[in-house]
């Protein structure tokens, strides 16, 4: 392999010579072989660094022309709308653990765009600190990073997928509002319940979870950066720390705007709990839904057997013709993967020291996890799942007039004393409920006929 020599405060560093970065990244990238190749820093932060370094030239331009001069603004931009189309991913090893601030991810940002600017201008003359990293600082800008990130991974993946799944449940709503089945509470029988009743709960849990996350997404429109070091702004020039936000927001078409403390901005990460938490709440809700689904189609011949789910792929290795409920297997495991998740992020937001945060690259890596599995998760299970449920009428109608617990419809005729003891000569004698009533003198079957209306109970 060719290297060229590179070099920072510490001294020389041999780098790659077909890679964009230099000194510091490298020292990194062999200081840190901790998950190498699979727990990188994600895509979606260094898609946010290349926005905030961006914004950060376009502002430095407008407060410091003599040092970000109009040259160096072309190649920093032109190197940044690289970083932001993904073209230069492959010059971003570094991963998540590493320093607690992430510096270093921050020096790989500057030393990638002062490189790749220094290429397109076909001389040298960007610095990564002193030129792309102007009026900043890794303590302002990682945090800045991760609120850019989260933004963008809840408006534009988590929360479409889950209107497409909330739209496939308005759907079969409308599909199935005719269906009368049992209900169930804690797993037993319960009174009736129309299947698009049951599925408006699923529809109405969705939402208000999209409700949640827009709520908590809210305080993520403050950004940290302008803070520098230790939230003071040093080296920072008046009005950069609006500027940079208003800039970082005409690049997203988002509202960012700049943290009104900047001392709680690097220290504190209690937005992100407080969105990681909005997420876990959805999780939590696909895991009730998945589960739902997979009992209603339990069966085929031995279990509920009431709605039918779409046969993907063959369920065993051994049994001919099985076919399980893998959709909703995978949304499960996603779940409880977003609830560790929860864990890690809470803990991490927990270690802030003094004027910063240290476990920022750990905590952001869950939270971008969770936000991209349980939405790649939702449009999976809505795709080969949820869109192909249909309703098993027959097996439906029997269990509902099979149920025990219709008996509540007899209440205002007999009581509930008799209306138990009704239920429990049913299910002894293995008999219908009409004929406990009748045989036991609570009801004769005229008026039996008269009352007793399963379909009218919901």
């Amino acid at each position: 392999m060719d290297y060229r020599i590179e070099h920072d405060s510490m001294g020389e560093v041999k780098v790659p010579a077909d890679r964009l970065w230099a000194a510091q990244t490298q020292r990194s990238h062999e200081n840190f072989e901790i998950g190498v190749g699979i727990e990188t820093m994600p895509r979606e932060i260094i898609h946010a660094f290349g926005i905030l370094k961006k914004a950060a030239a376009i502002t430095n331009h407008g407060l410091r022309p003599e040092k970000m001069t109009e040259e160096k603004l072309s190649a920093i931009k032109a190197a940044c709308d690289e970083v932001i189309a993904g073209s230069l991913n492959d010059h971003f090893p570094l991963v998540v653990w590493q320093t607690g601030s992430g510096t270093q991810s921050n020096m790989n940002t500057n030393e990638v765009i002062a490189n790749r600017g220094n290429q397109i201008l076909g001389k040298k003359l960007l610095h990564p600190n002193d030129d792309v990293n102007m009026s900043q600082s890794s303590n302002d800008t990682f945090p800045t990073a991760m609120h850019i990130a989260a933004v963008l991974a809840l408006e534009e993946k988590l929360i479409p997928a889950a209107k497409e799944l909330i739209a496939t449940f308005k759907r079969l709503e409308e599909e199935n509002e005719g269906i009368v089945k049992s209900g169930r509470t804690h797993l037993q029988d319960a009174t009736p319940i129309k299947f698009s009743q049951e599925i408006s709960g699923w529809r109405s849990s969705l939402e208000k979870d999209v409700e949640l996350i827009r709520r908590a997404i809210e305080p993520l429109y403050e950004l940290a950066l302008g803070g520098t070091a230790v939230g003071t702004g040093l080296n920072a020039p008046a009005g950069f720390s609006e500027q940079v936000a208003e800039q970082v927001g005409l690049l997203t078409g988002k509202p960012f705007r700049t943290a009104e403390n900047k001392f709680h901005a690097l220290t504190s990460k209690d937005e992100l709990v407080f969105a990681h938490g909005a997420i876990k709440a959805m999780a939590c809700d696909m895991m009730k839904i998945a589960n739902d689904i997979r009992w209603l189609a339990s069966g085929p011949r031995d279990g509920l057997g009431e709605i039918f789910i779409p046969e993907n792929e063959p369920g065993s290795s051994i049994m001919p013709g099985k076919v399980n409920p893998t959709q909703c297997e995978a949304v499960t495991m996603v779940a409880v993967q977003v609830m560790g998740n929860d864990v890690a992020v809470g803990m991490a937001a927990s270690q802030g020291n003094f004027e910063l945060n240290v476990f920022m690259p750990v905590c952001v890596y869950n939270f971008l996890q969770s936000a991209r599995l349980l939405a790649e998760a939702m449009v999976s299970f809505n795709k080969n799942c949820a869109v192909g449920i249909t309703a098993n009428k027959e097996k439906m109608h029997h269990n509902l007039h099979n149920s025990l617990m219709l008996v509540t419809a007899l209440n205002p005729y007999i009581g509930y004393e008799n209306a138990a003891k009704t239920a429990k000569k049913a299910y002894k004698e293995n008999i219908s409920l009409k004929e406990a009533c009748v045989e036991l003198g609570f009801l004769t079957e005229e008026k039996f006929d008269e009352v007793f209306h399963p379909e009218e109970m919901v």
